[in-house]
């Protein structure tokens, strides 16, 4: 048996083990929650002007440096949020959530290391931190560690298992090991959980495209692009779904729209001219 086989076989039995335990849990609704915590405002200038005015008043304050940190995070300033982490741990060397949110932008510019230390040290502030076993997860997942991504996404889980964001990874992880029906199992958790993001409706539908249920989905991807009509990923899938199930129009719509949103996305074009589309031209897309 291939170490591959083995890995694949390790998952399927663990996650046969993982639904059963699972089947009479109730979930509770939830939005898919970021990796950074401390704020819930918008990443706009007015916002960060007014926490940094904060900061001002309260400069030994934790709490108020991480929160503009997590603003700087969400608005891509990375340096400025990493600075704003930074601080935060100076000023309180114990403040879990600031090790990882810093995880996160070390993630976030490939400095998968530094990351991993950054959420070995929040978990070891605190052991029941889930979206700390989330990120370092997708850092597993990232360099191939694939049962210690697995077993943090598990661990995230029977934490919080309203977490629609972990569900989502794990699912991520089976469709990486094209453990198709698992993966369409945990997102579809994931979409009952936040049921407004896009994201868990186009990455099932990419499972569900390769076991060839184009039908299932096709009402994946509606459903994606009217929560994100600007995500580009999700017209394009939309568009080979549409055209694996012989509807041209749609098909040809949906690459339109890709092609709207990105004019030289090569996907798109190429199967808008698979079609023989029609710049100009207008298409019924539902």
């Amino acid at each position: 048996m291939t170490a591959v086989s083995l890995i694949r076989l390790c998952l399927a039995a663990a996650a046969a083990a993982a639904l059963a335990g699972c089947a009479s849990s109730t979930f509770t609704s939830a939005t898919i929650p970021t990796e950074s915590e401390g704020s819930q405002l918008a990443a706009s200038p007015s916002n960060i002007a007014s926490l940094s005015g904060v900061v001002q008043r309260n400069p030994n304050d934790p709490q108020a440096v991480n929160m503009r940190g997590t603003v700087y995070g969400q608005a891509g300033k990375n340096q400025e949020a990493l600075a704003d982490f930074n601080k935060a741990i100076s000023l309180d060397p114990n403040y879990t959530q600031a090790y990882a949110n810093r995880a996160l932008i070390h993630r976030k510019t490939g400095k998968l290391d530094l990351a991993l230390a950054d959420y070995n040290k929040a978990l070891e502030l605190d052991q029941n931190y889930a979206v700390a076993y989330i990120g370092r997860g997708v850092v597993y997942r990232q360099q191939q560690q694939t049962l210690n991504a697995f077993n943090d996404f598990n661990k995230a889980i029977a934490i919080r298992p309203d977490s629609a964001q972990a569900y989502f990874n794990r699912g991520l992880l089976y469709q990486s090991q094209r453990q198709h029906r698992f993966a369409i199992d945990d997102f579809s958790t994931s979409i009952g959980l936040a049921q407004n993001e896009a994201d868990p409706f186009i990455a099932r539908a990419l499972s569900y495209m390769s076991i060839s249920d184009f039908k299932a989905a096709a009402a994946d991807l509606d459903e994606a692009v009217s929560a994100d009509p600007q995500n580009l990923q999700a017209w394009t899938s939309r568009g080979l779904a549409y055209e694996r199930l012989g509807d041209k129009e749609r098909a040809a719509g949906s690459y339109a729209k890709a092609i709207n949103i990105e004019q030289d996305h090569e996907p798109a074009k190429a199967g808008f001219a698979r079609l023989g589309g029609q710049i100009g031209r207008t298409y019924q897309t539902f």
